[in-house]
């Protein structure tokens, strides 16, 4: 007799909480350093970018939430482990470099020309 693997559900709801979690402490930390920065005015302020080592904790966090919740929802539909890890991981590395290169690009934007630099709605 055959029988269909249960599905991964708790992969599944552990990523999303896993991503959950991570994505608000990482918008916590990045508050706490954009408030810290903006006390500082322009005075004191590194444009190298050593500072934000304290968002790659959280914003690895959301990456690896992202790939479980990814992989567990590929598995569902596919029940093979090894495809959905080799179509999630890549996937979730992929999109995570491209996130943080533009979020490096926006804090140097924000410390260099302070929050007029970034302001979006003065294009429309």
């Amino acid at each position: 007799m055959y029988t269909l693997p249960q599905p991964p559900l708790v992969l599944l709801a552990m990523g999303f909480f896993i991503g959950v979690t991570c994505g608000l402490a990482f918008e916590s930390s990045l508050k706490i350093k954009v408030n810290y920065w903006s006390n500082q005015g322009k005075k004191g302020i590194k444009t190298d970018l050593s500072e934000i080592s304290v968002l790659k904790v959280p914003f690895l966090g959301i990456c690896l939430g992202i790939c479980m919740f990814l992989a567990a929802g590929l598995e569902i539909f596919t029940y093979n482990r090894i495809l959905s890890y080799s179509v999630s991981l890549p996937l979730t590395v992929f999109i995570g470099v491209l996130i943080w290169v533009q979020l490096k690009k926006l804090i140097v934007q924000l410390l260099e020309g302070g929050s007029q630099a970034i302001d979006l709605d003065s294009y429309f």
